[in-house]
């Protein structure tokens, strides 16, 4: 018999669950509130980040051509792909494209002449690669340098979609016979128009990209250089020397460290690195090609590309990738007399403390 004032085992189960339920119920509604207020702050920071970022104007000046045209031997091709940061919106002179950056480098380094076509788009995401593939293939390229992502996460392209059409370029290329590297999605959180909280799922979204591109890349016979936050750092302390007057896109100098770290990958690509370092630096090394790409999305400058264990391509973990990390150097400069036809690039030392400029023949 119940003891007046107490309450039986079964009651005292029948409270607490009602207890549960409204506090369960007070939780999903407080998540759900929550979740729509985020919601707003994020759609707000984006139509105030799309305020402050102007929409592209002019077209980025026209970089092709035959770049050190004096040098003996038959011209090397190459393709530049990909989206604004390819074609090299942001800058005035040609010689401060990343394709005149690049073309440069390699005829100097090479010693032959190189034949540059940007076939680089202001704008493009990755579904749109293919129709600059099919022109880059007319032209029988021995090299292809594609930058590509920054718009499939604007755009909120699903990665598997963005990865799959990035793939089939690849490797449309390298059937083709082309060495082809890819720069992975730059990270869009070092942009500093856009604010926390969207700034963190734009760092996320972007490595997240970056990782996905690189084991897709190495995967289809391809190299990735990271390009992460390659000027986020320098950005706070010298915005106005590091982005163009947008404050997205780089400046002069934001491509020539770009392009600083990208070829080095070009030129090991094309079997002529000339940098006869035997010994890994800290953080370098193979590895799993998943582990590999993670490594890189996270430090800019970091090249992944397929590698063997005792023969074998693959392992335990998957597709074995070498990695590593460009000690990245740069300066601007060129030909006073003639500038525009003699483009300036920046050739990456290894020799700690140096930079050296160079000028097309």
């Amino acid at each position: 018999m119940a003891v007046a004032g107490s309450e039986s085992p079964a009651a005292a189960r029948r409270r607490r669950t009602r207890q549960a339920v409204k506090l369960t119920a007070a939780g999903a509604g407080a998540a759900a509130v929550t979740a729509a207020a985020t919601t707003g702050v994020l759609f707000g920071q984006a139509r105030q980040a799309r305020r402050i970022i102007p929409s592209a104007e002019a077209p980025p000046p026209r970089c092709d051509g035959v770049y050190g045209a004096k040098l003996p031997g038959e011209p090397l091709t190459l393709v530049v792909l990909g989206d604004s940061t390819a074609a090299g919106y942001g800058v005035h002179r040609r010689r401060e494209t990343p394709g005149a950056l690049l073309a440069t480098g390699l005829s100097r380094r090479l010693r032959r002449p190189v034949r540059l076509c940007r076939l680089a788009v202001v704008g493009s995401i990755s579904s749109r690669l293919r129709y600059q593939v099919e022109d880059a293939l007319e032209l029988e390229p021995d090299l292809a340098v594609i930058l590509i992502g920054a718009n499939d996460v604007t755009h909120r392209t699903p990665i598997s979609v963005a990865v799959r059409h990035l793939v089939e370029a690849v490797r449309a290329l390298r059937a083709a016979g082309a060495e082809v590297v890819v720069g992975t999605c730059p990270d869009l959180g070092a942009i500093e128009p856009v604010k926390p909280p969207l700034r963190w799922l734009a760092r996320r979204w972007s490595r997240q990209l970056a990782a996905a591109q690189t084991v897709a890349v190495v995967e289809a016979g391809g190299w990735t250089v990271s390009l992460g936050d390659l000027l986020g750092p320098r950005f706070a302390t010298e915005p106005k020397r590091m982005f163009a007057w947008d404050r997205f896109h780089p400046s002069a100098e934001g491509y020539a460290m770009a392009v600083a770290a990208l070829l080095p990958t070009a030129l090991s690509a094309l079997g002529a690195t000339g940098e006869p370092r035997t010994t890994p630096a800290r953080g370098e090394g193979v590895r799993s090609l998943p582990k590999a790409a993670q490594v890189a999305a996270r430090h800019a400058g970091t090249e992944v590309s397929g590698a063997q264990v005792h023969g074998q391509e693959r392992g335990a973990g998957g597709r074995w990738a070498r990695l590593r990390r460009r000690r990245i150097f740069f300066g601007a400069g060129g030909n006073p007399q003639n500038p525009d036809d003699n483009p300036a690039t920046v050739v990456p030392s290894t020799a700690a403390g140096k930079s050296t400029v160079e000028g097309a023949p």
